[in-house]
Parts: C-alpha cells; sequence; structure tokens
C-alpha cells in the first residue's frame, strides 16, 4: 500500500512538472498501439505521449485503463455499463508493456503551438484529477480513441480538417477487419451486434477505430485563427518496433463446429426415423442452448446500453421461448404425444432461412447451419410422430 501511494505522489509530482514545463521543452504526440491477441486488444490502442525534456520527463496518458476485479464486471459489461478510466504512468513502462506482449506502437508528433501544448496539458491534468478520471465506457463512440481525439481537438485554435472519409464502412466492417484470425470472437461480437452496425458511417464515427484514427491525422490539417493552415502532424515513427506475437487460428473454427452441429442433427433424426423413436435428451440439449443463448440476446436488446445491439434481428432466431417451453416438450417426446411447437418452429425456421440473405442486418455465416440443425432437429421430430400415427 505504501509503495502505491508512493507512485502516485510520484506520478502527480511528474504532471505538476511537466506543465510547469518551459514551453519549447515540450512535445506532445499520438500513439497508436497494434492489436494484441487478447480479445479486448484485437482492435489496437491509442494514448497520449508528453515529454518535458528540460526536465527529462516522459509520461503516457492513457484513457484505456479499467479493472476485471470491478464487482460485477461481466454483468455491467454486458449491460454497457462498464467504467474506465485515465492513468498517467511512465514512457518506459508503456513501451515495456507492449513490446512484451507483441505491440509496436506508432507515434505521431502533433503540430501545436507552445500556447496549444499548454491548453491541452492543462485538459489531460484537470481530467485526471480524482473526481474527473473515471468515465463511462462505450466501445463505438466514447473510447480511448475518441477521448484523445477530442481532447487534442479541444486544445487547437483553429479548427482541424481531416481526409475524405473511408467509403462504404460500418461499425462491423471495420471490426472484421481486426478479427480475422479470431473467428470465436468474431462470431461473439456478430451475434450482439444488431442492423445499426451495418449502416455507413461518416469519418467522425470511423474514428473509434486506433487505426482510423492514426490514418485521419496523417492527413488532417489544422486552420488557425489566423486562416494559416499547418499539417495536424508534425512527424511520424515507429517507436516500438517488435514482431507481432505469433496468433493460431482455431482449427476448430465456429463455422466448422456448426457443420459439425448440422451433421449430426441429421444423422439422429435419421436415426430416429429408422428406430422410430424419438431422441429427447438430443432436443433438451439443442433447443436449451438456443433458448440460453436467446436469454442473452435479449437481455443485450431490451436492457443493455451498448450502441447498436437493440436492433438485432437474430432476436428471432435466438430467444428464451424454446427454455421457457423446454419442460412441456420434454413431456410431450418422453409421453410420445403430439408437439405442435415442432410444427409452428418448422415454418418459422424455414421462413428466417428463406429471409437470410435479404435482412438489413448481415448476419455471421456461421448462424445458417445453426438455424437448418433446429429445423432438421423439429422436422424429424414432426415425421417421426407422422409415421407413429
Amino acid at each position: 500500500m505504501k509503495k502505491i501511494r508512493l507512485w502516485l505522489v510520484c506520478m502527480w509530482l511528474a504532471v505538476f512538472n511537466v506543465l510547469h514545463a518551459q514551453q519549447d521543452s515540450l512535445q506532445i504526440s499520438l500513439l497508436t498501439c497494434s492489436p494484441g491477441t487478447e480479445i479486448y486488444s484485437l482492435f489496437g490502442h491509442t494514448a497520449l505521449r508528453v515529454q518535458n525534456f528540460s526536465r527529462n520527463l516522459d509520461v503516457v496518458f492513457n484513457y484505456g485503463m479499467f479493472s476485471f476485479n470491478t464487482p460485477h464486471f461481466i454483468y455491467r459489461f454486458i449491460k454497457g455499463e462498464t467504467d474506465y478510466q485515465l492513468g498517467v504512468i511512465p514512457y518506459v513502462y508503456f513501451e515495456a508493456e507492449y513490446a512484451e506482449r507483441g505491440s509496436s506502437v506508432y507515434q505521431q508528433v502533433l503540430n501545436l503551438s507552445a500556447e496549444e501544448k499548454q491548453t491541452l496539458l492543462h485538459l489531460l491534468t484537470e481530467n485526471y484529477l480524482p473526481e474527473n478520471r473515471t468515465y463511462r465506457y462505450n466501445y463505438f463512440y466514447d473510447n480511448c480513441t475518441t477521448r484523445a481525439r477530442d481532447q487534442i481537438e479541444r486544445c487547437i485554435k483553429g479548427t482541424v480538417v481531416y481526409p475524405d472519409s473511408f467509403p462504404n464502412r460500418s461499425f462491423r466492417s471495420i471490426v472484421h477487419e481486426f478479427t480475422v484470425g479470431a473467428a470465436w470472437g468474431e462470431l461473439g461480437i456478430d451475434l450482439c451486434l444488431g442492423a445499426e452496425a451495418d449502416t455507413p458511417i461518416d469519418k467522425r464515427q470511423q474514428m473509434f477505430s486506433p487505426f482510423y484514427m492514426k490514418e485521419y491525422a496523417s492527413g488532417a490539417y489544422i486552420i488557425g485563427d489566423n486562416g494559416q493552415r499547418r499539417p495536424l502532424v508534425l512527424k511520424e515513427e515507429k517507436v516500438v518496433d517488435v514482431a507481432p506475437a505469433e496468433t493460431h487460428s482455431s482449427f476448430l473454427s465456429p463455422l466448422w463446429c456448426a457443420t459439425f452441429l448440422l451433421a449430426i442433427s441429421v444423422l439422429i433424426g435419421w436415426w430416429q426415423w429408422r428406430r422410430n423413436k424419438i431422441c429427447w435428451i438430443w432436443e433438451l440439449l439443442l433447443f436449451g442452448a438456443q433458448g440460453i443463448a436467446g436469454c442473452i440476446i435479449a437481455f443485450l436488446f431490451f436492457f443493455s446500453v451498448h450502441p447498436t445491439v437493440g436492433s438485432n434481428w437474430l432476436l428471432i432466431l435466438f430467444n428464451p421461448i424454446p427454455l421457457l417451453y423446454l419442460p412441456f416438450m420434454v413431456y410431450f417426446s418422453v409421453t410420445r404425444r403430439k408437439d405442435w411447437y415442432h410444427v409452428v418452429n418448422m415454418v418459422y425456421l424455414t421462413l428466417f432461412i428463406v429471409i437470410f440473405p435479404f435482412c438489413l442486418q448481415e448476419f455471421n455465416l456461421t448462424v445458417l447451419p445453426l438455424a437448418l440443425s433446429l429445423l432438421v432437429t423439429s422436422a424429424s421430430h414432426v415425421l417421426v410422430l407422422s409415421k407413429k400415427q
């Protein structure tokens, strides 16, 4: 505890010294970190570096600090109520952390006047006050990248003009650019995002992504209050150059597993037909899993404040109804009574699969064999009962 307090005191002294530096000895840079291998680091990271050459101080203001040990972290994250913090750490620690995880770091030195640097430092240190450092994180609209961009824009005496936006981009398409090789993570994200994630977004919205922000900053320029024009970035360099950590793509991809599940469903359906018997345990497992997935998507749809999740058409396929009906389904299967649920489910799933290519929402291809597995199971149930009759 004493070490923590000492470290905090040292950081406050470092920030104080930076603020009282000679104006010509300051340099402020935008840092962009390459993606890591963990799900929360797949999209890279953004921070601001402040160097005071006259006092030999070098610190990083990082809006991406959070803790998994926060009470009810998982629940708050799903509900969209995750709180992040602004942290200040020595640059050498920041550099070592990203070098160790195999992430390169790109530095863009900002072309700011002495007054603008002082203003930006004041904004950052004001944000670092205990009562200001915590903020409600929003992945698409208020994250470590957008916070850094907004503070830079606030300090500038004039207007920042960014280059033309990248065409045909949506939140989902940008996410997919950084989930290559992380198929399970991509599937999880796709299951949560709704149709709103597939609408075209403008350049400012595209800047939620650290590397998109980096590209926009490279081509941006400032039109000062006096009408003079200058580039936003003075120079660029790679300050941490490491080989990226090896990523091992899983042989068991989501699509492969879903296709295997479909094959198992067909085999069990054929076995039921030949034996003239319904395997109620299989229905219990399959429709139970559908209902559990539906509970998660329904919770996101109705209760989460995450952006885009409230327009998720997958609620048609994954909802809590199968889980609620499961006891009745098992009862009808064990007693060999006709269950109209499977008849309705056949029609329902067939319609879903037919409209699948025409939805306004982009579905992960893995959803198709999952829906077919459910359809085959309901169809085999109806056929077996029809055969008995």
